[in-house]
């Protein structure tokens, strides 16, 4: 059997296919392995010394990555928009481990960062909590919606909603029955629970940004709060992958798409390429900035200022974003504080 030198493997929760390559990209095999087969199977395969092993990035490739790595093989992860243009005739686990072997072979092929198991509990701390906003916000629109049937109406806003369930329910003549203010009253204290849920997350993530010296220098920068440092720190590492600062910007897709061709630029809208929850955090962020910016004198408030006159607030916003992640690529990288530049 010839030296295997690289290797790709197709995840999956039971079957696993792998597609084996030597030095010369002839097929070694190209075969199916059980769950609790596969590590067995790569600890007896005869390979070389920097043998590599590549994988879709998915949601165990992390997992498999550092297995695989104990074991002595250089892994990577690519995403899977890059392996698909390799795949061949129909789609198959066999067709698809050739093609990210086939893939990995490429030189400039992009690839996910693996992240340690301490960024990855992180991770999951913030999507849990970003989970519970998202459906106390589907529960606030649902009770909204439910109740503008019996003509009682509530505005936008989760305050509000607070304010006015309680006194929807003290209120005899507002048509509501027996049943149907039961049913508010048990919204309303689902509402109060996911509440209490984030709140508890919320200080999770707070304690673990106090704890994290990446995320006290983070929070020196305009609209970095603790969830917004620490999805940074989660998502992106220190940030070293980034040759520039405009690279992590493409990353998270807060530039223009383009559009480009014969020497003509013709650049769109932003791209939104990356993590959307952490495009959002940082847009978010920029929008506070440019709320509190008239109030500052300082280069970074004067010039959001300036542009929200021009272009108006949502433009603004994805602008300063963009500004704030190339800010903190530099922070990261340099490993300094944010200093405040006069205007």
């Amino acid at each position: 059997m010839s030296i295997v030198t690289r290797i790709g493997l197709d995840l999956a929760k039971d079957v696993f296919q792998v597609h084996a390559v030597d030095a010369q990209n002839e097929k070694v095999t190209n075969k199916q392995l059980k769950r609790k087969d596969l590590l067995q199977w790569f600890a007896k395969l005869e390979r070389s010394d920097d043998c590599l092993v590549a994988m879709e990035a998915c949601g165990s490739s992390h997992h498999w990555r550092r297995e695989l790595e104990k074991l002595g093989y250089r892994t990577m992860a690519i995403p899977p928009a890059y392996v698909k243009p390799y795949v061949r005739t129909n789609k198959s686990d066999a067709n698809d481990a050739r093609a990210i072997c086939e893939a990995a072979s490429r030189p400039g092929m992009p690839t996910v960062r693996l992240k340690t198991v301490a960024e990855q509990d992180a991770m999951m701390l913030i999507k849990q909590r970003d989970g519970l906003v998202r459906e106390r916000t589907r529960q606030v629109n649902r009770i909204r919606g439910q109740l503008s049937e019996y003509g009682i109406f509530i505005g936008q806003g989760i305050n509000t909603l607070r304010r006015k369930l309680p006194e929807i329910l003290e209120d005899a003549d507002n048509g509501l029955e027996t049943l149907g203010r039961s049913l508010v009253q048990l919204s309303y204290d689902y509402i109060v629970g996911i509440d209490a849920q984030i709140e508890l997350y919320e200080n999770k993530i707070k304690e673990l940004a106090r704890s994290s010296a990446q995320a006290q220098r983070l929070q020196t920068a305009p609209g970095i709060g603790p969830v917004t440092a620490m999805t940074l720190i989660a998502q992106l590492g220190d940030m070293k992958q980034f040759a520039h600062a405009r690279s992590a910007s493409e990353y998270l897709g807060v530039v223009p798409r383009q559009f480009s061709s014969g020497g003509k630029t013709v650049l769109g809208g932003i791209s939104k390429r990356g993590n959307s929850q952490l495009r959002s955090l940082l847009i978010h962020g920029a929008r506070s900035v440019i709320r509190v910016a008239k109030n500052k004198d300082e280069k970074l408030s004067r010039w959001a200022v300036s542009l929200a006159e021009r272009r108006g607030n949502n433009v603004a916003a994805v602008a300063v974003a963009n500004k704030l992640l190339r800010i903190v690529w530099a922070m990261q990288t340099k490993e300094q504080e944010y200093r405040v530049m006069a205007a």
